[in-house]
């Protein structure tokens, strides 16, 4: 078993709205012939509140972040393929892939990767159109998008606005079950860019990550059973299935009193987390992220 800790003050989450990608502010304005899209906070936090019960999930963008830090290099090859987007012939196939696409774009997006940009776009287009999201990814703001594709902040940024409209779109139609499945397939699709990153270049940053996903699979399994879907039966077993492994992961929470600094007016976390986590457990998780995935993204039936 392996035993490591990281502080509290350095340990960053965010929540995740219902695509499961960035959601930021801009400012922007024309110059020559690109928009100067500022970001005023690169990241923002958003929650999911369904039914009155909030669900925090992080973000894959936040996981691409951690995993293109750590100097891992681009893989196109554990993305899904943007050319299978036809292959998805039921809303809720195409919903979970909305969500894979999505953070494949993030990801994409923030190795800087013009071309492939593009694919993921049109993929994701494509599906939103399909499940009736396709306000939020209307001609003005698809060619804002194609015309910063090459800005990789500014591109994180527009993505950001287009998700967050989908979230609106959604919430306001009351079809939280749409958000549910997205959010599930982003969150997979993250899983998968942490586990093969493990796998490349294992770091202690990159385990604590794939093990505090223990909450969220938590709230992903309530979420998506709470809607009580057919289709989604195979999967809710799965993740349970997931959830069990996930179980053997102990965590502990070590409070030190935190210092404040009075002339700053600056209070100092000083506490800390402890997970513990084997390899055979991070093993088991990786075989089991990529059974389900698997059975998402090749698949042309419910």
């Amino acid at each position: 078993m392996i035993k490591f800790q990281i502080s509290m003050i350095n340990k960053k989450f965010l929540t995740l709205g219902v695509i499961g990608l960035l959601l930021a502010a801009c400012n922007d304005s024309k110059e020559k012939e690109k928009e100067d899209i500022v970001e005023t906070d690169t990241v923002k936090t958003a929650v999911l509140n369904v039914g009155g019960e909030l669900f925090s999930v992080p973000s894959p963008i936040q996981t691409a972040m951690l995993i293109k830090d750590a100097g891992i290099e681009y893989d196109k090859s554990i993305l899904n393929d943007p050319k299978k987007v036809n292959l998805f012939s039921t809303d809720y196939l195409r919903a979970l892939n909305l969500g894979v696409y999505g953070a494949d774009l993030g990801y994409v997006s923030l190795y800087n990767k013009s071309a492939d940009a593009i694919s993921y776009l049109a993929a994701v287009k494509q599906l939103a159109d399909k499940i009736g999201v396709s306000a939020a990814f209307d001609a003005s703001t698809i060619k804002r998008i194609e015309t910063n594709v090459s800005n990789k902040d500014s591109m994180l940024v527009l993505v950001g606005i287009a998700y967050r409209a989908s979230d609106a779109y959604l919430k306001n139609n009351q079809r939280t079950e749409v958000s549910s499945l997205i959010l599930a397939g982003g969150w997979l699709e993250s899983m998968q860019f942490s586990l093969n990153a493990y796998a490349k270049k294992p770091s202690q940053q990159i385990k604590y990550r794939i093990a505090e996903q223990k909450q969220a699979l938590s709230s992903i399994l309530k979420l998506l059973s709470s809607h009580n879907m057919p289709d989604a039966n195979e999967l809710v077993k799965q993740l349970s299935d997931l959830n069990t492994i996930y179980e053997g992961i102990s965590f502990k929470y070590n409070f030190v009193e935190p210092v404040t600094d009075s002339l700053k007016h600056i209070t100092y976390i000083n506490s800390t987390s402890e997970v513990i986590v084997s390899e055979d457990q991070l093993k088991q998780i990786a075989d089991k992220i990529q059974e389900i995935r698997s059975k998402i993204i090749n698949t042309s039936n419910s």
